[in-house]
């Protein structure tokens, strides 16, 4: 809304020859104070548009029917739109980023790659939504231009499942496995560690059933994939309970039956097979009395 409105009365006849005068009337203060971002003279947010949509009109009929010798022209005019909407107050003041964790938003808002006072109207949202989705954290993103200064990013994070540790690096992996390098694995020590090659592909399918299993989750140390086959447990004392490579779930009841009978967790131990379906194999430790370990019942 221009700040000045133009008005008036005409003064006494001219002769003909001479234009007829207008008196121009002084802004209000308080209609300053409502547009206080927008030129006095400058034309309304409406207009703009209106003349934008008039000519992108014209832009489009004129390379219709000049083919490849308007896109020169078609490069100016697009060039002046931009710089009318900007004039007339559409250009990026704020980012809001949606849907993400304070870590990932730095990254996120940095793929972006905008900058403020960007004219809004000059935004290729399609690849801005593609910059997004390259970073690490973000499973999909959806972009929206919220005229006349402000630019959404709405993502869906990847979700944090375990640090993978494999040939003398860490890594943050999501829930199917994948990294996340932008992630620094020291913000995330309450994490499970995974460790070997294979881990972080095969951390989704052994993860979410141990997490079953409150007792045995608190006690371990690592997962650590053995000849990308199976998985030991190494617990925080130092132990070990090595895993079949088939048949985990079932491997892991007999573990609780023989805690259930003998509270072997509790007790500590040195390592326990259950590699062999039919036989529970456990190694005390030195000065501790032997557990009996009972054959795997049909459990």
């Amino acid at each position: 809304m221009p700040a000045a409105v133009r008005g008036g009365s005409r003064g006494q006849a001219k002769p003909p020859t001479k234009a007829p005068q207008r008196a121009v009337r002084p802004a209000t203060s308080g209609r300053q104070a409502a547009s206080p971002v927008r030129e006095a003279h400058g034309p309304s947010a409406a207009t703009v548009l209106s003349a934008t949509a008039a000519v992108l009109t014209l832009v489009l009929g004129v390379t219709l029917m000049t083919g490849h010798r308007g896109q020169r022209l078609v490069s100016t005019i697009a060039t002046g739109v931009q710089a009318r909407t900007g004039a007339a107050g559409f250009r990026l003041r704020t980012i809001e980023v949606q849907g993400a964790s304070n870590l990932a938003t730095a990254d996120i808002v940095r793929a972006a790659a905008v900058y403020k006072n960007q004219p809004m109207l000059g935004l290729d949202l399609n690849a801005l939504r593609k910059r997004v989705e390259s970073v690490g954290w973000v499973k999909e993103a959806r972009v929206v231009r919220l005229l006349p200064d402000t630019l959404v990013l709405a993502v869906v994070q990847r979700r944090q499942m375990a640090v993978w540790q494999h040939a003398g690096r860490q890594v943050v992996i999501d829930d199917h496995g994948k990294t996340i390098p932008e992630a620094d694995p020291a913000h995330f020590t309450t994490l499970p560690l995974v460790v070997g090659e294979g881990g972080a592909e095969h951390a989704p399918e052994i993860l979410p059933v141990i997490a079953q299993r409150p007792k045995l989750m608190g006690q371990m140390d690592a997962l650590v994939r053995v000849d990308d086959r199976r998985w030991d447990v190494r617990m925080k004392d130092g132990s070990l309970i090595q895993l079949p490579a088939e048949g985990v779930e079932n491997a892991l009841m007999q573990l609780e039956h023989l805690d259930q009978r003998s509270r072997i967790l509790e007790l500590g131990f040195d390592r326990i097979d259950l590699r062999n379906p039919e036989v529970v194999a456990v190694r005390p430790r030195q000065n501790q009395p032997p557990v009996v370990a009972p054959a795997a019942t049909g459990a």
